[in-house]
């Protein structure tokens, strides 16, 4: 007895399921946060286990230029079947967060461009490409720090965070932060910085959750990594 696999669905498809689990609330909710999706993240992830990897489609979800099914486009994408000029295209498509921050997240650093990418993106005159960059930069400073110049990347946070779009500011803090946590002799410093410059201070955090302003950052990660 033979069976068949059934054909995957299509993007028609997929675009339709996705508007039928749109939730007004959850579109409230993300609209706060620069974000125009209304799909439950857990029951997205559903969706995108059961389509399973499949980048032709993943492509034509992408393609749509609806945040849900690009959402959708990068769980089920295979990242390293993308060009260097593929995902400079998209990163300058991804306008809202969740979206860019699952495209640099779940693909372009899984990839073998993310060092080409980081440091293009770095130099970018756009603020939300060059927050990419920074991005990949964070991650480098935990993950392989080998060849970064940190000094000079504080240098570059002390003179540009406090006046950068809010996007930038964002991952140049997050770099700040893991410099700090990171390497002890420039901790002092990093410190320092995110104190007189004061960047994401008052943000609101909710109890039970660590700050992302710097100084408190590094603290509580030093905290329990020594306790």
């Amino acid at each position: 007895m033979t069976t068949t696999t059934p054909d995957p669905p299509t993007v028609d498809e997929l675009v339709a399921e996705l508007s039928d689990l749109a939730d007004p609330k959850i579109l409230a909710v993300n609209s706060r946060h620069g974000d125009d999706h209304a799909v439950n993240l857990t029951t997205l992830r559903a969706v995108a286990k059961r389509v399973k990897k499949n980048h032709p489609l993943a492509l034509e979800l992408w393609a749509t230029g609806d945040s849900a099914a690009r959402l959708l486009a990068l769980l089920v994408c295979r990242p390293k079947e993308f060009s260097a000029p593929q995902l400079d295209a998209m990163i300058r498509q991804a306008r809202t967060r969740k979206v860019h921050d699952w495209l640099v997240a779940y693909v372009v650093r899984k990839g073998p461009h993310a060092e080409g990418l980081r440091v293009a993106w770095l130099a970018d005159t756009d603020p939300v490409v060059a927050s990419a960059g920074w991005a990949l930069t964070a991650d480098r400073v935990v993950t392989n720090p080998e060849g970064l110049d940190l000094p000079g990347l504080l240098d570059q946070i002390e003179a540009e965070m406090a006046g950068a779009h809010e996007r930038l500011q964002w991952e140049m803090n997050t770099t700040l932060a893991q410099i700090g946590i990171e390497n002890p002799d420039l901790r002092l410093r990093a410190l320092e910085i995110g104190e007189r410059l004061g960047v994401l201070r008052d943000y609101p955090t909710p109890p039970n959750c660590t700050s992302p302003y710097a100084p408190e950052w590094i603290a509580e990660m030093v905290r329990r990594r020594e306790g």
